[in-house]
């Protein structure tokens, strides 16, 4: 599924192929957005997950696709079919659930932009797969059995493919990434919250620059 928009990322295939880590934003002031944003594509993150966890969220996204159209900014922690309508028409790229069911998926489907159902089970990957989908977040990564579990489902369900979140940081991130069956990884260790606080976006930029660093050989296959 082609990323839409105006930039050199809309001939990119999927959402995993665009770096090998995808930041985990919270927002909770809609000014910090664009900033933000800014700092995280300078320094070589251009796939941003805004979290639709706070009252932010919504306007953030709305704000970083107006102004920051490098940027490929995407929804996360997407639950509904109403939330799925919403971050769209907010200008999301993308979506990311932490779990799915058929009725969300199929809204997410409808969307005609790239998402990410969440798995934490084979049952779940095998079920996706029959619904035609073939990549998936896998989420709470490391709580629900981290690198060990992920190469124990390339053997006999290669055809998935995943981005693990959740309990990653800048030290595991890398053995995630070894894996065969692994796009990207998803985190928020380049998001210090006192960073943000601060608005030292000099600081988080060098941050992001640091993880684009990661695996660099493999973001381009």
């Amino acid at each position: 599924m082609l990323l839409g928009g105006g930039t050199i990322w809309s001939m990119v295939v999927s959402v995993l192929d665009l770096a090998p880590v995808v930041p985990v934003v919270v927002v909770r002031d809609a000014a910090d957005a664009v900033p933000l944003a800014r700092a995280l594509v300078a320094g070589g993150l251009p796939a941003i997950e805004v979290t639709l966890r706070t009252p932010a969220a919504l306007d953030a996204i709305r704000a970083i696709a107006g102004a920051v159209p490098e940027a490929v900014v995407g929804a996360g922690t997407v639950l509904t079919p109403g939330q799925v309508t919403e971050s769209v028409a907010a200008g999301a790229r993308f979506l990311v659930s932490p779990g799915w069911t058929d009725v969300l998926l199929e809204a997410m489907r409808a969307s005609g932009v790239p998402f990410l159902p969440g798995v934490s089970t084979t049952s779940e990957v095998v079920a996706l797969l029959e619904r035609g989908v073939r990549e998936m977040k896998f989420f709470p990564a490391q709580a629900a059995g981290g690198t060990a579990y992920l190469k124990s489902l390339a053997g006999p369900l290669p055809q998935a493919r995943f981005c693990p979140t959740g309990g990653i940081g800048l030290g595991s991130a890398p053995d995630y990434l070894a894996l065969p069956n692994v796009g990207c990884v998803g985190g928020s260790w380049m998001l210090p919250e006192d960073a943000i606080a601060a608005k030292d976006w000099a600081r988080i930029e060098a941050l992001a620059r640091e993880a684009a660093a990661l695996n660099a050989d493999e973001t381009c296959r």
